[in-house]
């Protein structure tokens, strides 16, 4: 289970990356002041009721004309990279003693070290259980 848990919090981590660094543009035609089309990555095609302006023989007339074309561009983020040149003093320190402790943090001992090895037990005299009249049965 911790397995899965690490897996889906990995992808869900990298597509965080993927869209934070994607930027894209959404293209919106209203017409008449209402949306028409919105499309996503590419130009909108529109109604087919855009205006021409119309010059005929020295008389030009010039109407308002009724669509409107918008784009909402969302940027993504270029700065990724971090600085590794300028380390503070403090964050070398950090990095030196987290890798020492990370690399001795499994070595195991090859020998066997028992404290007690020199140690001689004192010499039994009388029985202590008898003394206190003790006995487990």
């Amino acid at each position: 289970m911790k397995q899965f848990f690490n897996k889906i919090m990995s992808l869900a981590m990298a597509f965080v990356v993927l869209f934070s660094t994607m930027s894209f543009a959404v293209n919106m035609h209203y017409c008449g002041g209402t949306l028409v089309e919105s499309v996503l990555l590419h130009n909108a095609k529109g109604c087919g009721m855009d205006m021409e302006n119309p010059s005929t023989e020295g008389c030009s007339i010039t109407m308002k004309n009724c669509c409107d074309d918008e784009q909402l561009a969302i940027e993504g983020q270029d700065e990724l990279q971090l600085q590794v040149d300028k380390i503070t003093f403090d964050q070398q320190v950090f990095i030196a003693s987290f890798v020492y402790t990370y690399i001795y943090l499994f070595e195991g001992s090859d020998t066997d070290i028992s404290s007690f090895k020199e140690y001689k037990p004192p010499l039994v005299i009388r029985r202590i259980y008898k003394i206190d009249e003790t006995y487990l049965i």
